[in-house]
């Protein structure tokens, strides 16, 4: 997404937050929802990179320090005419990737020690285009986004419940059925926004990402590798950086996988073959 549907986004979740809050507290909690709005714009867009990084472990790398994994971003980048992002590994054995940053110009991408051991070169390069491609398509600071407003708004409505509901001018009595709808209601909309964006992001960084490398079969390879390891040894993430990586990090299957924050790999890998026998 460009930058202005970035901004558009932006205005439309502090919009939505003052108006949940006013819904909830009156004037009172509209304000504080204008403000925590504005705060969490100003981090997500400056600081979000930083944080995401730091909650694992994440170390930047030089050319001389890991020359496989930087000599492939750089080469990538390079054939795309992009900026060239910052590196780093993770000290973690479960193989995955994520990419972040506010935009081409502010992004890193990430690789864990394990990935590096479980798939070739082809493969690894299959998966750092893919990254590259959620770069180009300045979607990484979206998934952030829409993952901090689903918090917020859950934040909100607790505010909510302490406020008693209603509108503000009725304090003693509130309106409970207006609490509750937005209770119940709100924080799942929130949810399956975030679901549908992340999902439909995914698809399109494997088709941006197979375009790139020229190796939609690589690609897919890796996603298999990754998605089997991680079945039987999730990565130790927090739920809500889930969506950043390549493949989910989390254990899930049966009905839980409705609700998982990427497309089933299956149909990632049936895709990409599919655009392989295109090429």
């Amino acid at each position: 997404m460009n930058l202005a549907k970035t901004l558009l986004l932006m205005t439309l979740m502090t919009v939505g937050l003052v108006l949940i809050g006013h819904l909830l507290g009156g004037q009172e909690l509209a304000i504080v929802a204008l403000i925590v709005a504005g705060l969490m714009n100003f981090v997500m867009y400056f600081l979000s990179d930083k944080i995401v990084l730091a909650m694992y472990g994440a170390r930047e790398v030089t050319r001389d320090e890991a020359p496989r994994l930087f000599g492939i971003v750089e080469r990538l980048t390079r054939n795309a005419g992009m900026p060239m992002p910052r590196v780093y590994i993770i000290p973690a054995d479960v193989p995955n990737a994520f990419a972040t940053g506010r935009n081409p110009s502010h992004a890193a991408v990430a690789v864990t020690h394990g990935i590096l051991n479980l798939i070739n070169e082809e493969e690894l390069e299959g998966v750092l285009a893919h990254e590259l491609a959620h770069v180009r398509h300045r979607d990484i600071l979206i998934a952030t986004l829409v993952a901090t407003l689903a918090g917020a708004i859950t934040y909100l409505v607790q505010i909510g419940v302490i406020f008693g509901g209603g509108n503000g001018r009725d304090r003693e009595g509130g309106n409970p059925i207006v609490l509750l709808i937005l209770l119940i209601l709100a924080p799942i909309a929130a949810m399956l926004i975030q679901l549908w964006i992340s999902r439909t992001r995914e698809y399109a960084a494997d088709e941006g990402g197979a375009d790139l490398c020229g190796k939609p079969l690589a690609l897919a390879s890796a996603l298999e590798k990754i998605h089997n390891y991680a079945q039987a040894y999730p990565l130790d993430a927090n739920p809500s950086t889930a969506h950043l990586f390549i493949v989910n990090p989390l254990r899930g299957g049966g009905v839980w996988s409705l609700f998982s924050t990427h497309p089933p790999v299956e149909k990632r890998i049936e895709r990409l073959h599919e655009i392989a026998r295109q090429i």
